[in-house]
C-alpha cells in the first residue's frame, strides 16, 4: 500500500521546502564531486584542468541518455503515487531501470572504443592535454553503469516523495570522493601520484559506493520495489511511453552539451587557460544552477502528485510559492558572483592569468542568474504535468543561438573572449522570460477551462433538481 503523502495535503510551503532541501542538497553533492576534482586537479596545473574539463563534456553528454529514464521515473512515480496506483509504480521503476542499464553499457562501450576521435573533436593542439583527457575518459567510461544508475534511483525516490534518502546516500559518496581525491591525485602514503587518472578512479569508486548503498536501502523506502522482476522481458509499449515522456528533456540536455562543446572549441582559439577557466567558472556558477535544478525536481514531484490527485489549486499555489523562493535565490546568486568573483575563482586556480579571465566570466554570467533560476524552476512545473516539450523548445532554441552570437560577439572588433560569455548570459535571460510567459499563458487557459467545467457542472446539477 502507498503511504499517505504530505505533498497532496497540508501546508504547501512546508511541503515544498521539506522535499526541495534534500534534493538541493543532493544537487550540491553532485556538483561538489566535480568541484572537489577541480580543486585538487587545479593544483596539478591548468593543463590537467583543461584535460578533465574536456573529457568531462562526455559525462555531461551522458545526462542526455540518463534524462530519458530519470524524468520518466520522477514524473511516472509521482503521478502514480498521487493516483495510489501501486502497479503503475512497479512498471515505471522496472522499465526505467532496464532502459537505463542498456544506455549505460552502450554509451560506455562507445566512448572507450572511440576515445581518440571524441577527444580529437576539440582540436586541443597540446599532446599532454590530449593524453590526459583520453586517460580520464577511459576510466570514467569503464564505470559508466554506476554513473547512470544513481540519478535514476534518486529520481524514483524523489517521485515517491522521499528525497532525504538520496541526499544522505549521495553525501556518503561525496565524502568517499573527497577522501580519495587527494590520495589518488597527489599520491599520499603508499599510493603513487596518478593525477587525472586518480581523479577519474576516485569518482568511479565513489559512484560504486553510492549504488551499493542505494540498493541496500531502496526496498525499505519503497516496499513494492521487492516485487519487481528486473530480468523480465520489457513491455515495449511501456518503453515507448517512457521514451516519449523523457525524450524532449533528453534532447535538450544532449543538444545543450553539444552546443557547449562547440562553444568550447571556439574558446580553444584563445589557448588552454580560457578552456580551464570556462570549466571551473561553470562549476562555480553551478551553485545557483544546481539549486534551481534541485527545486525544479521538487516542484516536478509536487506538481506530479497533485496532478495525479487532480488538485489544481495546489498546483497553482505551489508554482508561485516556488517562484518566490527562486527569485530570492537568483538575486542572491547575482550578488555572490559579481561581488565575490576574484576571491571565489582564486580558490580553484591560483594562476594570475586564469584569475583575470575568471573574474570576467563570473561577473558576466552573474547578470543572468535570476532568469536562469526562474526558467529551470518553471521547467519543473511543466515536467510535473507531463508537458516536457515547451521547456525543451525554449531551451534548444536559445541555446542554439549561443553559437552564432558567440562567433559574432567574440570577433576582435567587438568583445573578444568576453563576447562568448555574453552570448551565454544573454540567452539565459531570454530563456527565463519566454518560458515563464509560456507557463503563465498555460495557467490562464487552464483556469478558464476549469471555470467552464465548474459552471457546466453547476447548470447540470440545477437541471437535475
Amino acid at each position: 500500500m502507498i503511504e499517505q503523502n504530505k505533498l497532496i495535503e497540508g501546508n504547501i510551503f512546508k511541503a515544498l521546502i521539506g522535499l526541495a532541501l534534500p534534493i538541493m542538497g543532493t544537487s550540491f553533492v553532485q556538483m561538489a564531486y566535480n568541484m572537489t576534482d577541480m580543486i585538487w586537479i587545479g593544483r596539478v596545473g591548468s593543463k590537467a584542468v583543461a584535460a578533465v574539463g574536456t573529457a568531462g563534456f562526455f559525462t555531461w553528454l551522458a545526462m542526455a541518455f540518463i534524462m530519458i529514464p530519470k524524468i520518466a521515473a520522477e514524473i511516472g512515480v509521482a503521478q502514480s503515487v498521487g493516483k495510489k496506483d501501486n502497479q503503475s509504480i512497479i512498471y515505471y521503476i522496472r522499465h526505467t531501470l532496464q532502459l537505463n542499464v542498456f544506455f549505460a553499457l552502450l554509451y560506455g562501450f562507445i566512448l572507450i572504443l572511440l576515445k581518440k576521435q571524441v577527444i580529437g573533436f576539440f582540436n586541443l593542439q597540446d599532446k599532454a592535454v590530449i593524453e590526459m583527457a583520453q586517460s580520464y575518459l577511459t576510466i570514467v567510461s569503464a564505470g559508466m553503469l554506476f554513473y547512470f544508475i544513481n540519478p535514476v534511483l534518486t529520481g524514483i525516490l524523489n517521485g515517491y516523495g522521499e528525497s532525504r534518502t538520496p541526499f544522505l546516500i549521495n553525501g556518503i559518496g561525496l565524502i568517499t570522493n573527497m577522501i580519495l581525491d587527494p590520495v589518488l591525485i597527489m599520491g599520499i602514503g603508499p599510493f603513487p601520484v596518478m593525477g587525472v587518472k586518480g581523479a577519474a578512479l576516485a569518482t568511479v569508486i565513489a559512484q560504486v559506493v553510492v549504488t551499493t548503498i542505494f540498493l541496500l536501502n531502496i526496498r525499505r523506502k519503497i516496499p513494492v520495489f521487492s516485487q519487481i522482476n528486473f530480468f523480465r522481458v520489457p513491455d515495449w509499449n511501456h518503453i515507448r511511453g517512457i521514451t516519449k515522456l523523457g525524450l524532449p528533456v533528453a534532447l535538450q540536455s544532449g543538444l545543450f552539451t553539444v552546443i557547449a562543446m562547440v562553444i568550447a572549441r571556439i574558446i580553444a582559439q584563445w589557448g588552454p587557460v580560457p578552456v580551464a577557466v570556462q570549466k571551473v567558472g561553470s562549476q562555480i556558477e553551478a551553485i545557483s544552477w544546481m539549486t534551481a535544478n534541485g527545486f525544479s525536481t521538487a516542484l516536478g514531484a509536487f506538481v506530479g502528485q497533485n496532478y495525479g490527485a487532480k488538485k489544481w489549486n495546489r498546483i497553482y499555489k505551489g508554482y508561485f510559492t516556488a517562484m518566490g523562493i527562486m527569485c530570492a535565490i537568483g538575486i542572491a546568486a547575482t550578488g555572490f558572483l559579481i561581488l565575490g568573483a576574484e576571491s571565489i575563482f582564486s580558490i580553484f586556480i591560483p594562476e594570475q592569468e586564469a584569475i583575470a579571465y575568471g573574474i570576467q566570466y563570473l561577473k558576466i554570467l552573474g547578470i543572468s542568474q535570476l532568469f536562469m533560476c526562474i526558467e529551470i524552476t518553471t521547467a519543473g512545473a511543466f515536467n510535473g504535468l507531463s508537458k516536457t516539450v515547451p521547456p525543451s523548445i525554449v531551451g534548444i532554441t536559445f541555446n542554439a543561438l549561443r553559437i552564432p552570437t558567440a562567433l559574432i560577439l567574440s570577433s576582435p572588433n567587438l568583445l573578444g573572449l568576453n563576447g562568448i560569455w555574453w552570448s551565454i548570459s544573454i540567452s539565459s535571460i531570454f530563456k527565463g522570460i519566454v518560458l515563464v510567459t509560456w507557463f503563465g499563458i498555460f495557467l490562464k487557459r487552464q483556469s478558464f477551462r476549469l471555470k467552464e467545467t465548474n459552471i457546466g457542472q453547476g447548470v447540470g446539477n440545477n437541471l437535475m433538481n
